[in-house]
């Protein structure tokens, strides 16, 4: 599987400068990296850097701090990184340290985190604004607030403080929300791999498996490709499809019996979402296929509907339309559709949205209305689209042929400039190809 590079120095650059302009030159911008968190004991997780300071400055070591200072002539754009450490990177792995953050980060200049309390009031002081994502990382807010609160303490000094604290998420997550061409293609190769792990699941599937060597065989896909599970992957049989956040992956497949995976990678930190549902014998019975149908003429409806000029609940309300319809051939709801799609009387059986913002997080960042608007769809926008029907065993009122089936299909795509493109296209959604590709395993 040919690999993208990754995302260019200059881009990275392209956005601190971006972001600079619509801060103005009054102001400052700090953004901390993601702190190690523990497991247990003195186990770290693995570590992830933030997705707004990767984006800033594709720097993913912990313990530092960008600051951006538009209009500053000595540097408007500093690292506060880890300095050089011989015995800790003999245990813990190499450091750029302030040489390499300035020679390999394109850092105007840069510091040992430890000079931090030091250096950075300085650099508040004389600014109006500080943009900074206020209750993110709460262990860092107090240090804002205190070098803030610092200066203020000393206005008698003459020292000048800065008038407010700004919300950088809203300015940052708006520049997040649409992809450039070297971020799409980062998206590609992440629907890329996590169709391939979805393919080698239908393979493997077979009744007397268990859940968890399902999910073991996608992990495997996603690490022989040098990616991560971007969510930890949902693989429910029979039943557990209908539980929407399952976890456990632990029962056994059964003859009889649909599999939903939902499953996706994140690659160079940019993730694919994916869902399939199939039946763990092979072929659908008379009953899942309807249920499945349904849910697929709703995945296609609400692709249909994702392009520029179209606002964002343009798609949810395509899948509503063809899942009440749906239900009512079902039985499972009675009325006229208008009525029970204003009623909303389809979420008993479809609860969730049918789709999200998707990026550099699986719910990426990214407004979904613009005052009382639903957001309009541009070019380079990215998102989910995954209508399901969920049928729990013990639904009152539900046809005993249907109790227990639980289906989800979900795609990701992107807005293009005349409508979207899927990227997860690889991965077949057709009943008729699932079942022929699960013959031939």
């Amino acid at each position: 599987m040919a690999r993208p590079r990754s995302i260019p120095r200059a881009e990275f650059s392209r956005r601190r400068r971006q972001l600079m302009r619509l801060m103005g030159r009054d102001a400052i911008a700090i953004v901390p990296a993601a702190p190690v968190r523990l497991r247990n004991g003195d186990v770290e997780y693995a570590y992830r850097q933030d997705s707004d300071f990767h984006y800033l400055t594709g720097f993913d070591e912990p313990e530092s701090v960008a600051i951006l200072i538009p209009g500053r002539a000595q540097a408007e754009y500093l690292l506060f990184v880890r300095d050089r450490d011989p015995a800790r990177e003999t245990w813990d792995g190499r450091r750029a340290g302030p040489a390499g953050a300035t020679r390999d980060f394109d850092a105007d200049d840069a510091f040992p985190i430890t000079d931090i309390d030091e250096i950075l009031p300085g650099l508040i002081e004389n600014r109006e604004k500080v943009y900074y994502a206020m209750g993110v990382h709460p262990e860092f807010d107090q240090r804002v607030v205190g070098w803030v609160n610092g200066l203020r303490a000393q206005t008698k000094l003459g020292r000048h403080s800065p008038q407010e604290i700004v919300a950088l998420d809203h300015v940052l997550h708006d520049m997040r929300l649409t992809k450039s061409r070297a971020e799409i293609e980062m998206m590609r190769t992440a629907a890329r791999i996590g169709a391939a792990a979805h393919l080698r699941a239908m393979r493997a599937t077979r009744p007397g498996r268990h859940e968890y060597e399902i999910a073991a065989e996608i992990t495997h896909e996603f690490r022989r490709h040098n990616a991560d599970h971007s969510y930890l992957p949902i693989v429910g049989g029979g039943a557990n499809a209908c539980i929407l956040h399952y976890r456990e992956n632990d029962a056994v497949l059964r003859d009889g019996e649909l599999l939903l995976i939902d499953a996706g990678c994140e690659y160079q930190s940019y993730a694919s979402d994916i869902t399939r549902t199939f039946p763990v014998s092979g072929r659908y019975s008379a009953a899942q296929r309807a249920v499945y149908d349904i849910v697929l003429e709703a995945n296609l409806a609400a692709i249909a509907k994702v392009k520029p000029g179209n606002h964002w609940n343009e798609p949810h309300d395509a899948a509503v339309r063809v899942i009440t319809q749906g239900l009512v051939r079902l039985g499972l709801l009675k009325g006229r559709v208008p009525t029970l799609e204003k009623s909303g009387a389809y979420r008993r059986w479809f609860m969730h949205r049918t789709g999200h913002w998707l990026g550099m997080d699986v719910h990426d960042v990214g407004d979904y209305k613009i005052g009382d608007e639903w957001r309009v769809f541009e070019p380079g926008m990215a998102l989910t689209i995954e209508p399901g029907i969920y049928i729990a065993p013990g639904a009152r009122g539900a046809p005993k042929r249907l109790r227990g089936i639980g289906v989800r299909i979900e795609d990701d795509v992107v807005v293009t400039k005349d409508g979207c493109e899927v990227l997860t296209g690889d991965v077949p959604k057709h009943p008729a190809r699932i079942e022929a590709l699960m013959r031939a395993a």
